[in-house]
């Protein structure tokens, strides 16, 4: 009996030690400004490193954003587990109802949810962030944040440990005046060196060249091809940084994204029916019963009075009594499907588009214009929007493949690779995803 109890003991003792074994230490979280799973599952896309990560890990065939699908409330989401309606980051913008210039949300503090980031900074652990969207005052050991377009001056002044951003210039890129962060791999040249200088137990990166080039060219183009080899570039970086930190089999790298991206042949001015039923007449004065707030493939309608349904209706009246022609580029989300979602829940419902349209703020000349590049924001129910994931490192299960996830589900991946408490969220982990 004792000799069995001898064998259940140890065989215990060994399982133990293997799921131990199999913990992260290290959790490296990279997205890719429009990201897209194409890059690693189709054929003519510059990405050994990532196919490498994907063969001798694991992927998805897709991943389901948020609404609208830009890079701020997607990349929030990333770091809560929950959707936009409990996180408070409905935009990359803060919607002004009185057309004042709209700033970016990019303090912490705009995030109304608990982060992995405090989670694992509670837990002891040396986190960092570089360039991620609303991370300002992040509660992080080292950070740069992404500030849209407040200049590189806040983005200095506010990175972490203070003077690091000076510290930066000075050792990895000779004490330049200025970091070109438009190059992915400048970024992540300053990932390797917090890598090798402190091994964070989570560090969340982001790059965006990919994004910027597909606003230009859309989908495919040379420019697109070239950022997304230097997205993958990057990639290598990091990899080569961990393995000289010591720490590469104990590191699950993620490589993920915020959105997909559509072409744009159409563009879509909806304010300018606002505007022609006189509701819209001057919202600078407050003159205005109905307005659209487009944010790349989507648009949201605010009433002034947000119990005024008869408005909305009026609107949506005036969105059906347009031509088919016109009717086919647009799609309506009503206010149960935004609720359902956890989208924003100020807008009296919203569009989106449909047939490579989208949407713009403007309100005198033609409503439906010729679009050119590309953009994102749309509804995400559709293949073309979905960003991708690849994992590797202990934990993950190698030769898994996921047909399909949502971005909510990031958070609770890396709160059990780490192992660190968490609160309830939205999303869940894929089965099959982990050991």
């Amino acid at each position: 009996m004792k000799k069995q109890l001898s064998i259940a003991f140890f065989a215990l003792f060994m399982i133990t030690g293997q799921l131990m074994a199999q913990t992260a230490k290290h959790v490296i979280f990279l997205t890719i400004d429009g990201f897209r799973p194409d890059f690693y599952l189709e054929d003519g896309w510059q990405t050994p490193n990532i196919r490498a990560l994907m063969k001798d890990g694991a992927y998805a065939k897709g991943v389901n954003s948020v609404f609208p699908s830009m890079t701020y409330p997607s990349h929030t989401t990333i770091v809560t587990g929950v959707q936009p309606v409990k996180h408070g980051v409905f935009y990359n913008n803060i919607f002004t109802a009185d057309g004042a210039p709209q700033q970016p949300y990019w303090q912490d503090s705009s995030i109304h949810a608990p982060t992995i980031w405090k989670a694992a900074k509670d837990k002891g652990m040396i986190v960092a962030s570089l360039y991620w969207p609303v991370s300002a005052n992040a509660p992080v050991d080292y950070n740069i944040p992404d500030i849209g377009g407040l200049g590189d001056g806040v983005r200095e002044e506010y990175s972490l440990p203070k003077g690091f951003y000076a510290e930066v210039k000075k050792e990895i890129f000779g004490g330049a005046d200025k970091i070109d962060n438009g190059k992915n791999q400048n970024i992540a040249m300053i990932a390797a060196y917090v890598i090798k200088k402190s091994k964070p137990g989570l560090m969340t990166i982001h790059v965006f060249s990919v994004d910027h080039e597909e606003h230009g060219e859309g989908r495919n183009g040379p420019k697109v091809h070239d950022a997304v080899a230097d997205a993958d570039a990057a990639v290598g970086i990091i990899i080569d940084a961990l393995k000289e930190a010591g720490i590469w089999d104990s590191t699950v790298f993620l490589v993920g994204g915020d959105h997909g991206f559509y072409d744009v042949k159409k563009t879509i001015s909806p304010n300018v029916w606002l505007k022609e039923a006189g509701l819209m007449n001057d919202v600078k004065t407050g003159d205005w019963k109905a307005q659209f707030n487009p944010s790349g493939g989507a648009a949201y309608l605010y009433l002034k009075d947000p119990a005024d349904k008869a408005t909305a209706d009026k609107v949506k009246t005036l969105l059906k009594a347009q031509p088919d022609s016109v009717k086919q580029y647009y799609r309506i989300i009503s206010k149960e499907q935004l609720t359902k979602g956890g989208y924003n829940p100020s807008a009296a419902f919203a569009l989106t588009g449909e047939h490579d349209a989208a949407f713009s703020g403007a309100n005198t000349g033609n409503a439906v214009r010729a679009g050119r590049g590309g953009t994102h924001g749309y509804f995400p129910d559709t293949k073309n929007i979905r960003t991708g994931l690849v994992a590797h490192g202990p934990g993950i299960r190698k030769g898994a493949v996921i047909e399909e996830m949502n971005l909510r589900d990031m958070t609770p991946i890396m709160v059990k690779l780490l192992g660190i408490p968490f609160p309830k969220v939205d999303g869940k982990i894929p089965a099959g995803l982990l050991e």
